[in-house]
């Protein structure tokens, strides 16, 4: 295996803290409240300097949100947990923290809302007269496999539920700990009731240690691509997001990896930097990769018609502009060649049934 190395910087300062993305916590958008970069001294090694993570239980009454985007293949989803801990610093769902109170810097990957009802309001949504099942997709925001799953086991009681209730779900995770609950999803994917896609976005080390410092190594979320194909269940890859300059030459290697390992299927999207995350963005480049900032900046602008963002549907994933024409041309040659265009396997929402009530017949849907 082949890998384009990216040399980071050892950086130190106001914008780093050993094992997490950011240092910054900048001011909610919301919010009056301003709050000051801090250096908490990480670089003495002093554990007890550290910020911690701190849970906070959500006292939501309803679990399954719904969409209506048409840039997405799915309509309904849940999501055990907000925040991650994971730390990508390039997670654009680090701007929804704001609506909590919280900042999308710091706060996004330290304080972690949990949903410990969410199983429970889950079995009582599914369970409601007129309920009109559909692809569940756990994952959409942040990752239902963050290190605190370990734990809480919120994700896995969900599973619990869905497979009861015969519903069809969908996984988007960058955590090998998915390989945790594949005694479920086998049995679920047997009936053509689940399928997985793990987040793959470089296959550098280094890179990926600065870049999502508490997701799992790229090695390892090769090795679950592998062992949740063996045990029988679906899985695609995700060589997302694709950050012009940064990682895209890895684009085709990363593929290739994810063949090997057992994918069948494989998705790719551009870097969004929303609302506060272009100036997080901008702070992580200057300070772990400052020879290479204003060129990756200048390529992202070049995709995003001049900006560092673009919301609009239909562009928002892809970019546009020759560069992200290019990118969408590589990937297309890449999947053709290995195999990885086929039409996606369905998921069959018509054994949907609320236990102890007969089944009904539904048609089926994809994710």
């Amino acid at each position: 295996m082949s890998v384009s190395h990216v040399h980071i910087k050892q950086a130190a300062g106001s914008g780093v803290l050993k094992g997490r993305g950011t240092a910054l916590n900048p001011a909610n958008r919301f919010e009056a409240a301003r709050q000051e970069a801090f250096d908490d001294g990480w670089a003495q090694e002093d554990a007890a300097d550290k910020p911690q993570t701190t849970l906070i239980r959500d006292s939501t009454r309803s679990i399954i949100a719904r969409n209506d985007s048409p840039d997405l293949s799915f309509e309904t989803s849940v999501n055990p947990y907000r925040g991650c801990e994971h730390g990508c610093i390039y997670c654009f769902a680090r701007p929804s923290h704001a609506y909590l109170g919280f900042s999308a810097g710091l706060d996004f990957e330290t304080r972690i809302v949990f949903k410990p009802e969410a199983p429970r309001l889950l079995e009582k949504e599914l369970s409601r007269p007129g309920h009109k099942p559909d692809v569940i997709v756990l994952g959409s925001n942040t990752d239902p496999y963050q290190p605190v799953e370990r734990t809480l086991g919120i994700t896995r009681a969900i599973l619990e539920i869905l497979e009861r209730f015969n519903n069809p779900l969908g996984i988007v995770t960058k955590s090998a700990g998915v390989v945790r609950d594949k005694d479920i999803l086998s049995r679920m994917a047997a009936k053509g009731l689940a399928k997985v896609h793990l987040s793959v976005t470089t296959l550098d080390p280094p890179l990926a240690r600065a870049m999502e410092p508490r997701a799992a190594a790229p090695a390892r979320r090769l090795t679950a691509i592998s062992e949740l194909a063996a045990a029988g269940i679906p899985v695609g890859v995700m060589v997302s997001p694709m950050i012009p300059g940064l990682n895209d030459a890895e684009m085709e290697t990363i593929l290739e990896e994810a063949v090997k390992a057992g994918a069948s299927s494989a998705y790719t999207t551009m870097l969004r930097l929303p609302h506060e995350l272009g100036a997080l963005f901008t702070d992580w480049l200057e300070q772990y990769l400052p020879e290479r900032a204003a060129h990756v900046l200048s390529l992202i602008r070049q995709s995003r018609a001049g900006q560092l963002n673009d919301s609009k549907f239909h562009t928002r994933f892809a970019g546009e502009g020759p560069y992200a024409a290019m990118l969408a041309q590589r990937f297309t040659r890449a999947v053709q060649r290995l195999g990885l265009d086929e039409a996606p396997s369905r998921l069959d929402i018509s054994q949907f049934h609320v236990p102890g009530r007969p089944p009904a017949c539904l048609q089926m849907s994809l994710f």
